[in-house]
């Protein structure tokens, strides 16, 4: 019977399609739920033609296999709230499956229906009171999915929008494909032909979300459209074969033949506009991309612009990435990349091979625009960076004079406090001068902030400085890595300068000096590019609001702090061409992270 042969292609197509999208699971989102769902559609249908297949003898096996439908609707569900990205409180999903769980459980301990013979399809399972409650469940949570579906298409933007597009319009393929069991079921006197479109439900559902996410999807679906075009048209002239004035099989054949040969190329051309619309660029569409990209005032937001430009126009998902820093590598996904070449920018395309020329044609001329583009970007941070770096140097000029104004000016009044209180009491000469070491230690900092720097680097063990360093200070314990030596380019005396205004801090945050078990914590990381040096402590953390400016001048997290202690360490940092960063190292309260380059390292 043709129904019984297009199920069992239909079911081992369906499972193909679920390892096809395990295989890709990393690049559709939901694609494991999707793998599952389409795993249960295989078993419901296994299940319908179990007893066509052993005999009514396997109808308790058949039950339990069809059983699971609700669970299969509840897999469905939860793909498209993953898929769509839809912000659902968590005992939605929960719900879900408690209640494809619950119909499910019930089909399994109790009878759902029992096995009638019906033409053109054989035994077929109807189902009674309990089935057409656990019915209802499934039916629930498939619309509860198209639900989802149809919101998210309201909300959705290219090219996610032809996703959840080709998502939906699948599942009304299915829908109307399962009708042809409605007939069945309900003994109409037609025959089930809506079941004979069953096999192309997984194919639209899953070709439909893999052709935004794998460009070799897209060259399968362009072959068999042509190959399918090809069959078909072969068919007509075959057809009218019996037209031709000589009656030949040779003859025949050798029109057939000839017909297909002239009709390959324009069918495979046809079925490459279909499946890769906008092949060809004109001038107005390379304007339209420049002044698209125009916008963009950062690498990163030039990268965002074109690969949603490019998604766009070619329908599949492809990245740009930029320079060192570009956006995290997308593995086989196709991609633009951008690398500085020369005076200018070299794009190459990487993950096409599978594309048609159009496309790829698509790709080269979009690139040149985004090699103008980055050009103009770069162009455009260094000159900001320039811009940055002379108002730094102006405002630092301007500070460091008027430094050395007031630290000169102090210290004769200083002095004279100091002389004043020569014969108070004790207690009052202790908290002057603890404050007139305080104003002290301000002006040194201000002049050291202020003044010009002059790197004097060279080869050195950081790793000996450190512990030299926390040697001097109480309640400080070393990471292992910091007992080899770790070898860095840079100036000691600064690097030693930044060091003590750390401990220091982490000192007084920490409360050192009591008798708590361990105050601060030392350690180091190794890396190919980089050693990474973290300094933390257990004390009340840095106060949210002045997360974001804590080393700029000025900002401190300690109450006898001047302010300056942080901005100096990220100003050494800077010089040598690393960074200092607040991290998250639990248990420590707060870690500061520095960061210093290895000039030696392999950028590749």
């Amino acid at each position: 019977m043709l129904i019984r042969a297009v199920l069992g292609f239909s079911i081992v197509e369906t499972l193909a399609l679920a390892g096809m999208l395990l295989w890709w699971a990393d690049r559709v989102a939901g694609a494991r739920l999707l793998a599952a769902f389409l795993s249960g559609i295989a078993l419901w249908m296994a299940g319908n033609e179990l007893p066509n297949w052993l005999g009514p003898g396997s109808g308790d096996i058949a039950m339990a296999m069809i059983g699971f439908s609700p669970l299969t609707s509840a897999f469905f569900f939860h793909f498209c709230v993953v898929f769509c990205g839809v912000r659902l409180p968590r005992w939605g999903v929960v719900a879900a499956y408690l209640l494809g769980g619950s119909a499910t459980l019930a089909v399994q301990l109790l009878t759902p229906g029992a096995l009638v013979w019906r033409e053109h399809v054989g035994l077929i399972a109807i189902a009674n009171t309990v089935g057409m409650v656990a019915s209802m469940a499934w039916v629930l949570l498939g619309l509860g999915g198209i639900a989802v579906l149809l919101t998210a298409l309201a909300r959705a933007r290219r090219p996610a929008f032809n996703q959840i597009a080709a998502v939906t319009a699948s599942c009304l393929w299915g829908v109307g494909c399962l009708s042809g069991y409605g007939i069945v079921v309900l003994d109409l006197p037609l025959y089930p032909f809506p079941l004979l479109g069953l096999p192309l439900y997984p194919v639209i559902l899953v070709y439909g979300i893999l052709r935004y996410g794998v460009f070799v999807s897209n060259a399968w679906a362009r072959r068999a459209l042509a190959w399918a075009l090809l069959l078909a048209l072969g068919a007509v002239v075959v057809a009218l074969t019996p037209l031709l004035p000589i009656e030949s099989r040779w003859i025949g054949g050798f029109v057939v033949a000839i017909s297909c040969i002239a009709l390959n190329g324009p069918v495979r051309q046809f079925a490459e506009r279909l499946v890769y619309p906008g092949g060809a660029v004109s001038a107005a569409d390379l304007q339209s991309w420049r002044q698209a990209l125009q916008s963009a005032d950062s690498m990163q937001a030039l990268e965002n612009e074109a690969g949603a430009l490019l998604s766009l126009r070619t329908g599949t998902g492809v990245r740009v990435l930029l320079g060192e820093g570009g956006a995290q590598d997308p593995g086989d996904m196709p991609s633009l990349r951008g690398t500085r070449a020369g005076p200018g920018w070299a794009i190459t395309l990487h993950g096409w091979e599978a594309a048609p020329p159009g496309p790829r044609r698509v790709a080269e001329l979009f690139g040149t625009v985004v090699a103008d583009a980055a050009e103009r970007v770069a162009q455009g941070e260094q000159i900001a960076a320039r811009e940055r770096e002379r108002q730094l140097q102006a405002r630092l000029a301007e500070l460091g004079s008027l430094a050395a104004t007031v630290a000169h000016d102090i210290r004769n009044p200083l002095n004279i406090i100091a002389m004043a209180v020569a014969t108070a009491s004790p207690e009052v000469r202790r908290e002057v001068a603890g404050q007139v070491g305080r104003i002290a230690h301000l002006s040194s900092d201000l002049l050291d902030y202020a003044k010009p720097w002059k790197l004097v680097p060279q080869r050195y063990d950081l790793a000996a400085q450190v512990r030299a360093a926390a040697a001097r200070l109480p309640h400080c314990t070393l990471g292992a890595a910091l007992q080899a030596p770790l070898l860095i380019d840079g100036d000691p005396r600064r690097v030693e300068q930044a060091l003590t205004n750390l401990l220091e801090n982490a000192r007084a945050a920490s409360g050192a000096g009591t008798d708590t078990a361990v105050a601060v914590h030392i350690d180091a990381e190794q890396r190919a590019d980089a050693v990474l040096l973290h300094v933390c402590d257990d004390g009340q953390g840095v106060p949210e609001e002045i997360r974001h400016r804590l080393f700029e001048p000025f900002a401190s997290r300690s109450p006898g702090g001047t302010g300056l202690g942080l901005a100096i360490v990220a100003r050494t940092l800077a010089a040598h061409g690393g960074s200092v960063a607040l991290t998250q190292r639990p248990p420590w309260t707060t870690c500061f992270t520095l960061t210093f380059p290895l000039k030696d390292a392999n950028p590749s």
